[in-house]
C-alpha cells in the first residue's frame, strides 16, 4: 500500500431481495499487478435493479450478501508491487471484469466469454457501491481531466453501446432501427450517430422517453403501441434491441432489410419466437451483446471529443444511505441515469 488508508470502509450491502444495509466492510488489498481505486461515482444499471428487486438474473442466483454497481470511476489510491507506483492519484474509469487471461476464449480474445470471469456485482462477486475496489491495474483506464467522474462511470454502458456498433458494422450513412429509449437506448442511439449512422429510429411506448431521445441523437421515433415497427419504410440495415421485450424484437426484425444486423442486447425472457422465414430470407445477421472487450480507449475517445454525452444523462444523485431510492428511481419515466457517490 503507498497511502495511509483505513482499514475499513462503508458499504451498502444487499442483504436478501429488496433489502440493502450499511455496512464496514475491509479495504481490500491490492495483489501484485491490481490497483485499489477510491471510488467516486457509480452508475446504476438494470442489471443491479434486476438483483435487487428478484435476487436473480437467468443462472446468476445472490445466494449470500452483496454489493452491487459495476459502473464506476474513481482515483487510484494504491498499487500493487508489480504496479507503477506513479499512478498513484490517477483518476481512472474501471473495466469491472477480471478474465482468467488463460483460457480458450481468454487466448482468442473474447475474454467477455471467459467461464472463469470475476465480473463486479455479478454472484459471488462484490461490486462497486462501496469506497474501495480494486482492479487489474490495466482494466484501470486513465481518464482525461477534462471529463467528470460521472461521465467516467457511465463508459461502462457506453462500451457496450460500442461492442453493439461493431458487431453491427454501423458506419457512415448505416440506417438503425433501436427498441427501447431507456438508458442503453439513448447511449446507443448517441453512438450509433457517432458512428455515422445517418438514420436512427428508436421505438418506445413512453412518450416522455421518446421525447428524450431525440435529444440525444434519433432522427425519428415510433410508438410501437400505435406504428406498425414492422412495417418501416424503407427498410433499415441494423436493428438493436434495448429493451428485452418480445413483441419488440419480432417486430424490429422484420423491419430489417436484405443482409442486414441484428443485435440484441435487452435482457428479456430466455426464450421466445423469431421470425425466422424473415431471417432466412433476407439472409440476416443475428447475434447478441455480453458485455464487451477493448471497448473503454474507444469509448473515452467519443466522450472526449464531445461525440457522445454522458453527463446529460444524469438525472438523478444519491449517497450510499439513498442507494435503495437509485435503485427505485427506474420508475420514474423523467428517469435516465442515476449516480451514487460513495464518499
Amino acid at each position: 500500500m503507498t497511502e495511509t488508508i483505513s482499514d475499513t470502509m462503508r458499504a451498502s450491502v444487499m442483504t436478501g431481495v429488496g433489502t440493502l444495509k450499511i455496512e464496514d466492510r475491509p479495504v481490500p488489498t491490492p495483489g501484485a499487478h491490481e490497483v485499489l481505486v477510491e471510488v467516486a461515482a457509480v452508475g446504476v444499471c438494470g442489471s443491479d435493479v434486476h438483483y435487487y428487486r428478484h435476487g436473480r438474473i437467468g443462472d446468476f442466483v445472490v445466494e449470500d450478501p452483496m454489493i452491487l454497481g459495476h459502473e464506476l470511476s474513481g482515483r487510484i489510491a494504491a498499487v500493487g508491487d508489480q504496479v507503477d507506483p506513479t499512478r498513484v492519484g490517477q483518476r481512472v474509469a474501471v473495466e469491472p471484469q477480471h478474465p482468467c487471461r488463460r483460457c480458450k476464449q481468454c487466448m482468442a480474445g473474447r475474454y467477455n466469454l471467459c467461464p472463469y470471469m470475476e465480473f463486479y456485482a455479478t454472484p459471488p462477486i462484490d461490486g462497486a457501491f462501496c469506497r474501495y475496489v480494486v482492479i487489474d491495474a490495466e482494466f484501470a483506464h486513465p481518464v482525461p481531466d477534462s471529463m467528470s467522474d460521472e461521465a467516467a462511470a457511465l463508459l461502462e454502458p457506453l462500451s457496450v453501446a460500442v461492442t453493439t456498433m461493431r458487431k453491427a458494422h454501423v458506419a457512415p450513412g448505416t440506417s438503425v432501427l433501436i427498441a427501447g429509449a431507456g438508458p442503453i437506448g439513448v447511449i446507443c442511439a448517441q453512438t450509433a450517430r457517432a458512428f455515422g449512422a445517418s438514420r436512427v429510429v428508436v421505438s418506445d411506448p413512453l412518450e416522455s422517453r421518446r421525447e428524450a431521445v431525440l435529444r440525444f441523437g434519433a432522427t425519428e421515433v415510433l410508438d410501437p403501441m400505435v406504428d406498425d415497427v414492422a412495417a418501416l419504410d424503407p427498410q433499415v440495415d441494423v436493428f438493436i434491441d434495448a429493451s428485452g421485450a418480445a413483441p419488440a424484437v419480432t417486430s424490429g426484425i422484420k423491419a430489417v432489410g436484405p443482409a442486414g444486423y441484428v443485435v440484441l442486447v435487452g435482457m428479456g425472457s430466455g426464450d421466445y419466437p423469431l421470425p425466422i422465414g424473415h431471417i432466412q430470407n433476407m439472409e440476416i445477421n443475428v447475434t447478441g451483446v455480453f458485455r464487451y472487450t477493448d471497448t473503454w480507449p474507444a469509448a473515452i475517445h467519443l466522450v472526449a471529443s464531445g461525440a457522445v454525452d454522458l453527463d446529460g444523462m444524469v438525472t438523478g444523485r444519491y449517497d450510499l444511505e439513498h442507494v435503495g431510492e437509485a435503485l427505485d428511481s427506474d420508475t420514474d419515466p423523467a428517469s435516465l441515469k442515476s449516480i451514487v457517490v460513495p464518499s
